[in-house]
This record gives structure tokens, C-alpha cells and sequence, in this order.
């Protein structure tokens, strides 16, 4: 019985090794591009996210089911009242991230300020829905 399992356990391991050894990459003597060297060619990298683009993907990264936009009409930034009214008139916001140098911030909510005080956030700022988009 032994010998059975050592016989059967010196085989198993004869085939492995014949089996590994056939396993490596076939040889390429014409030196034309394989596919793996083609594979290996640097491609082109996305630059990374910066300004608005990434503050914009930090908040909708948050979950949120709404995304606003807000900004002055006459296209400053905001100002410490501009910012004590959009909290007043958007409590519901959870997280509140100022970009493009202080001339928007960006709301990130699940709820639905259509359904709050939306009407007074639109007289006195330009505002921008980026949700779902």
C-alpha cells in the first residue's frame, strides 16, 4: 500500500513538473511584437481631477441623492452672508465644499431642495443640478 502511495505521489509529481514546463511563453525568434509586448506599450494615462472636476467628484462620491451647485450672479465669490444663507435656507445639506477660488460651493443632500426653500436659493444665486448626471 505504501509503495502504491509513492508510486502514485512520484507521478503526480513527474507531471507537474512536465506540465509547468510547458506553461512558459513560447519563444519569438523573428523578433516580431508579441502580444504581450504589445500589451506592455505605455498607454496614455487621464489626468487627474482638479479644481471644480474634483470637488465635484468628492461630493458625488458621498452618496448623495442630490448635488447643487450655487454661485453669485454677478459672478464673485461668496461671502460670509452668502454662506449664512444657504445654510439657513438649505439645512438639509449634509456636506458643503467651496471651489472655483471661493466663487462656488457644492451641496451634497438627499433630500430634495425642490421640496424645501429652493424658489429663495434661485432669486439670489445661480444654481446648478448636477445630479444623476
Amino acid at each position: 500500500m505504501l509503495h502504491k502511495r509513492l508510486l502514485s505521489l512520484f507521478t503526480f509529481l513527474c507531471l507537474s513538473v512536465a506540465f509547468s514546463g510547458c506553461a512558459g511563453a513560447p519563444s519569438n525568434s523573428n523578433n516580431t511584437p508579441t502580444p504581450e509586448t504589445a500589451a506592455s506599450s505605455p498607454t496614455p494615462q487621464s489626468s487627474p481631477l482638479v479644481g471644480f472636476d474634483k470637488d465635484l467628484a468628492y461630493v458625488r462620491n458621498g452618496g448623495y441623492s442630490y448635488v447643487f451647485v450655487f454661485s453669485r450672479k454677478d459672478k464673485k465669490p461668496l461671502d460670509k452672508d452668502d454662506s449664512a444663507f444657504l445654510r439657513t435656507n438649505a439645512p438639509q445639506v449634509v456636506d458643503w465644499v467651496i471651489t472655483d477660488e471661493g466663487k462656488k460651493v457644492i451641496a451634497g443632500t438627499n433630500f430634495n431642495l425642490e421640496e424645501g426653500n429652493m424658489d429663495a436659493l434661485k432669486k439670489r444665486f445661480v444654481v446648478e443640478d448636477y445630479s444623476n448626471k
